[in-house]
């Protein structure tokens, strides 16, 4: 089979070629403000690829200004959508950068951010649909970041909720999707199986639990991977981090790992099921 420029950006995104996927989001300067001194920013860029991050997800200035050596084993994923935490609107997205600018900077993929039951829904959906149909021109492969967030939403742990995500991501021309996981975490499986495109978990719980025990939780329940940004830069050791999630998700295990780099927090209510999930129903409420 002919292999297209996207098909190619593909297979790039997953390090092992085994069709699983580490990203590490560090798009939160624009939503939220700086992440490390601005004099740490390779430092922790470097810290990520040597642990084995399998992409970065950044906005195109921040790319536009990465040594391009710092990622000879990393792919670039630049962020099309942006928002912060000042507006009269923290669901709304807007599109600050196309498909041709990511292809300028290197890009190995684009992502763009919609939230479902927001205000703005109908013009992110719209955002989205334009920018997959860009990427289909250019050889681009997208990521959806999906979530359900807005004033329409009474629980968005719901699994039949986030399956109707899922696809419509897929529906719109994402080449795979970030969403959040359902609870109880077990039920994130259904969500996987409805879902025609590759599923990316985001985030982790924010309680300092323990995240490669979340991370092995939600590989198992059939996602293709996780996108975890905050608890790996703001974690002590970054690259030992991100080292036991690359394992977890590439199916390597987690062992030399420390209590210290996984953010490990005792709870003596967690049981784990058949599959080896842990019940995270509290844990996980508030992850993204």
């Amino acid at each position: 089979m002919l292999k297209t420029g996207k098909s190619l950006r593909l297979r790039r995104l997953s390090l092992a070629g085994d069709g699983r996927y580490l990203f590490v989001p560090l798009d939160h300067s624009v939503s939220d403000g700086p992440l490390v001194p601005a004099g740490q920013w390779d430092d922790l860029l470097r810290a990520l690829v040597a642990g084995g991050a399998d992409g970065i997800i950044v906005h195109k200035g921040r790319a536009r200004a990465l040594a391009p050596e710092v990622l000879r084993s990393c792919a670039l994923v630049v962020h099309l959508s942006a928002s912060t935490a000042c507006s009269a609107d923290v669901d709304a997205k807007v599109l600050v950068g196309d498909v041709e600018e990511a292809l300028r900077l290197g890009a190995d993929a684009v992502s763009v951010h919609v939230n479902i039951g927001s205000d703005t829904e109908g013009q992110q959906l719209a955002d989205l649909g334009a920018v997959a149909r860009s990427c289909d021109d250019w050889g681009m492969p997208l990521i959806a970041m999906i979530y359900p967030r807005g004033p329409r939403i009474e629980n968005p742990r719901d699994p039949a909720l986030l399956a109707h995500l899922v696809n419509v991501a897929a529906d719109l021309g994402a080449d795979m999707v970030k969403t959040s996981v359902a609870l109880p975490l077990e039920r994130m499986a259904e969500v996987v199986a409805h879902s025609p495109i590759p599923v990316l978990a985001a985030g982790g719980p924010p309680d300092g639990s323990d995240l490669i025990e979340y991370g092995t939780a939600v590989m198992a329940s059939g996602c293709h991977g996780l996108a975890v940004g905050r608890r790996i830069f703001s974690a002590p050791s970054p690259a030992s981090l991100v080292s036991g999630l690359a394992a977890v998700v590439h199916g390597r295990g987690a062992d030399g790992i420390t209590p210290g780099d996984t953010g490990q927090a005792t709870r003596p209510d967690e049981k784990a099921d058949g599959m080896g999930m842990t019940h995270y129903s509290t844990i996980v409420a508030g992850v993204a």
